[in-house]
């Protein structure tokens, strides 16, 4: 098969953002996992560092919760939830996802985050590192991994809503 310069067939085009969202998950998880190495090699705990004074600093904890510290020191419920949250998402990718891009991105995004932070969970006794810290706002501390999980999580909502208004259009034809 020959194709024109920039003529791409459908399938062409899902199979390239399929491929883009798990390189982008890969990135992420390397990103997240690199930057928390750099972080821990280059802070002392509880150390802080201005990156964009007034507006982002570098600050790293240990998070031994979830979210705003959500079940801290119950490390086995928040690894439980993690995994329930990572099958439901394969679950969704083998039933939903290969038919749509923007919930394949969404549920890469969640998987490629939440394994980012379990592995922080395993590999540092239930803590994860957290170090971006917006001051102009003081937002909870935070890491590269819980980026990839709120991103997907808006794209996920982004893709049902969407779902739902085309649903409702089409009953209301």
């Amino acid at each position: 098969m020959s194709y024109a310069v920039g003529s791409y067939r459908k399938e062409d085009k899902r199979l390239i953002s399929y491929i883009l969202a798990v390189v982008s998950g890969v990135l992420f998880l390397a990103g997240d996992q690199l930057t928390k190495w750099l972080v821990v090699h280059q802070l002392p705990l509880n150390g802080s560092a201005e990156f964009l004074p007034g507006f982002l600093e570098f600050w790293y904890i240990h998070n031994e919760g979830g979210a705003w510290g959500f079940l801290e020191g119950y490390t086995w419920i928040l690894l439980s939830i993690t995994i329930m949250i990572m099958l439901v998402c394969v679950a969704m990718l083998l039933k939903f996802g290969v038919r749509n891009k923007t919930l394949f991105w969404a549920v890469t995004l969640v998987l490629s985050g939440g394994l980012g932070n379990m592995i922080d969970r395993i590999f540092r006794g239930g803590k994860v590192v957290d170090f971006l810290h917006f001051q102009f706002i003081d937002f909870p501390v935070f890491n590269v991994a819980d980026c990839a999980v709120v991103l997907g999580a808006a794209l996920m909502i982004f893709y049902f809503v969407r779902d739902m208004i085309n649903e409702y259009r089409q009953k209301t034809q």
